[in-house]
């Protein structure tokens, strides 16, 4: 059996869908035995399905240089 550690390291991945298929295994398997990572799974795919429903957007790398150059002009910088 895996340790609880490593089940939340699995659950993060999953989250992502970064985990393979033996590790959701071990993590299910886990998850009948263990209360505290039952219940952690349980928030952690609720907080990834809010923030799907949330359509939640990040800035571009070129948006984000381009607000560090006018919030720190090259002037102030030397």
């Amino acid at each position: 059996m895996i340790s609880c550690q490593e089940a939340a390291v699995i659950c993060n991945k999953a989250q992502y869908r970064e985990a393979k298929f033996l590790e959701i295994l071990r993590l299910k398997f886990h998850i009948l035995m263990c209360k505290t990572c039952s219940k952690y799974t349980k928030k952690n795919t609720k907080l990834t399905t809010l923030c799907e429903q949330a359509r939640l957007n990040a800035l571009s790398e070129k948006d984000k240089l381009d607000m560090k150059e006018k919030l720190y002009p090259k002037s102030k910088q030397e």
